[in-house]
């Protein structure tokens, strides 16, 4: 029998598409030789391929309409035996239905937060665990996987790992703390000057710079943290994706939120301290990792986005986030 072609649908953003990874690599495993043609965001398009686990990666934009009708032309015009829509949005799941496949696996209702999505699939999966990846495992279940997730690695390219060692010298820095302060959304954000807080005690105690990632529209969060760390001297970095997953790879530990590059960091295998408020790390948080979670108690999950900080990210205090940066680098108190 002809190995099986699969549509995996899942556009963005960064933590999603490293919680998707598990998944696709269960796929990956029970069928090697299958062709995964993977759909996502063209920002999005190196990482997923990075992973290895697609055989081709198409790519639309959401917002325009010309982009979304040339994909689903494309999709038309190709024979498969399932789409697997892994973001559960209107938006990815129409563009398998009207893409005219035939098999469409997605979230049931009880999963998905915009109504009616499911409408659009021929396979509905009552979840029956609760982190997202393993989620994400339950659909691969249902299109013929073995098993629901399987490991997989990212792929750092050695001229990228060279232009950060460049980079690292030109500072001469060797081992590094890095700290990202964003997160998409403000309320799920520790305040920046906590972490600028955060990064002169890493430095003071433990001789250790810390670089400061951040993203489009977050040039005021690493200011902040760069004004409230004294002498520390925290580095600010907004590098493109490639160099990124090096300056992750290679550091000694990570601090953020629920942000994409916490856990982005974590899928290569960097020591983490994640400091979680509204959304809950049980189903949003490190995934089959060693990873320090920091949650105050009896917190009520949200996702309503907001400006301001949550107060559930201000319980946490600088010293408990300094005692588990410690403990993930093997230092003693």
């Amino acid at each position: 029998m002809p190995e099986p072609r699969f549509l995996v649908v899942r556009l963005g953003a960064l933590g999603d598409i490293v919680h998707t990874f598990p998944a696709v690599a269960g796929l990956r495993e029970t069928f090697p030789n299958a062709e995964i043609i993977w759909v996502t965001h063209p920002r999005w398009k190196l990482l997923v391929q990075t992973s290895g686990l697609a055989s081709q990666v198409l790519t639309t934009e959401p917002r325009s309409f010309a982009s979304l009708r040339k994909t689903i032309e494309e999709l038309r015009s190709s024979s498969w035996d399932a789409a697997i829509d892994y973001q559960g949005l209107w938006k990815s799941a129409a563009l398998p239905f009207f893409g005219g496949i035939k098999r469409r696996i997605g979230f049931s209702s009880q999963t998905i937060r915009e109504v009616g999505v499911p409408l659009l699939y021929t396979d509905k999966v009552d979840c029956t665990t609760t982190h997202i990846a393993d989620q994400n495992g339950e659909l691969s279940l249902r299109a013929g996987a073995r098993n629901p997730v399987a490991s997989f690695s990212l792929h750092v390219s050695e001229a990228d790992e060279h232009e950060i060692r460049e980079y690292l010298q030109k500072l001469d820095l060797d081992r590094y703390v890095v700290i990202s302060p964003g997160g998409g959304w403000r309320s799920k954000c520790w305040p920046p000057e906590r972490f600028g807080q955060l990064s002169k005690l890493i430095r003071d105690s433990l001789g250790l710079r810390c670089i400061v990632n951040y993203g489009p529209g977050e040039d005021d969060l690493a200011l902040a943290v760069r004004e409230c760390s004294g002498d520390a001297e925290p580095v600010p970095y907004n590098g493109g994706l490639r160099p990124l997953m090096a300056l992750l790879r290679n550091a000694a530990c990570i601090v953020g939120g629920d942000t994409g590059p916490l856990h982005l960091a974590i899928a290569l295998g960097t020591p983490a301290v994640a400091i979680y408020g509204p959304t809950d790390p049980v189903r949003n948080g490190p995934y089959r990792t060693d990873a320090i979670v920091l949650r105050a108690p009896n917190v009520a999950t949200t996702h309503t986005r907001n400006d301001q900080t949550d107060p559930s990210m201000l319980q946490i205090q600088v010293p408990e986030v300094f005692a588990a940066v410690r403990r993930r680098l093997g230092v003693s108190a």
